[in-house]
């Protein structure tokens, strides 16, 4: 019994000596670089109410410009979804998109890229803005250099809604329809796409104001895996 402190002082050393080797190794992590891994292991994740799965804000995808994903330990799944961000994130900035009506985040199925309508759409209307026409030319490409399904989700205001379209579950739904026919006539299989109105039933904002409302005016562009089951992808 007399010695049995020297076991425990022992794993108490031990354990120490692991905390400092620990943070030798992370002072030479770049900055970056740890605060993405940081949050990708924290298993924090935010809801988007726009859909009922978790979409990943994590800075690992924010900073995809300036991770080098070679040398981490992740599966070949994850390491695709990193790179289409980073497509996605090169893609819009070199066309010029308004950076503050774009969004891209990812979860464990696939990638998504959020576009305000008002850069992709006439006001209550399905005629292409010239902003609109580069957001899908980004995404034409992706889809020819990527074997990915894509699924097109519409979200409208209703106070947007005109004639023809009554309602803003009408309007969306031909939004959506509208980006899938673009891309299928560009030559995308219509096999590997989906279109899904939601109306305003799933806003981003409470929608109190205008600018809340114009927020939730939005196209969602979800990339995701052939095998995934269909409800898996639509909520």
């Amino acid at each position: 019994m007399s010695g049995a402190w020297k076991v425990a002082y022992a794993d108490f050393v031990t354990a120490m000596m692991a905390f400092f080797i620990l943070l030798w190794v992370l002072s030479m992590v770049p900055e970056d670089t740890r605060a993405g891994l940081a949050a990708y292991f924290s298993g924090e994740r935010n809801y988007d109410s726009s859909s009922t799965s978790p979409i990943s804000n994590n800075p690992f995808i924010q900073n995809t410009d300036k991770i080098d994903t070679r040398d981490l330990k992740i599966n070949e799944t994850e390491r695709s979804h990193y790179a289409i961000a980073q497509k996605l994130k090169q893609m819009l900035m070199a066309d010029a998109v308004p950076q503050n009506a774009t969004g891209i985040s990812a979860d464990d199925v696939g990638v998504q890229l959020r576009v305000n309508s008002d850069v992709m759409f006439a006001p209550g209307s399905i005629e292409f803005l010239p902003q609109g026409r580069d957001v899908l030319e980004s995404v034409l490409k992706l889809l020819r250099e990527y074997n990915l399904y894509l699924m097109v989700r519409g979200h409208a205001d209703g106070s947007e809604a005109k004639p023809p379209f009554s309602s803003a579950w009408e309007l969306s739904g031909a939004r959506a329809a509208t980006l899938v026919h673009y891309l299928a006539d560009k030559g995308i299989k219509p096999t590997r796409m989906r279109g899904v109105a939601y109306g305003d039933t799933r806003p981003l904002k409470p929608g109190i104001d205008a600018e809340s409302r114009s927020l939730n005016r939005r196209v969602e562009f979800y990339f995701h895996r052939p095998e995934v089951m269909s409800y898996s992808v639509v909520y």
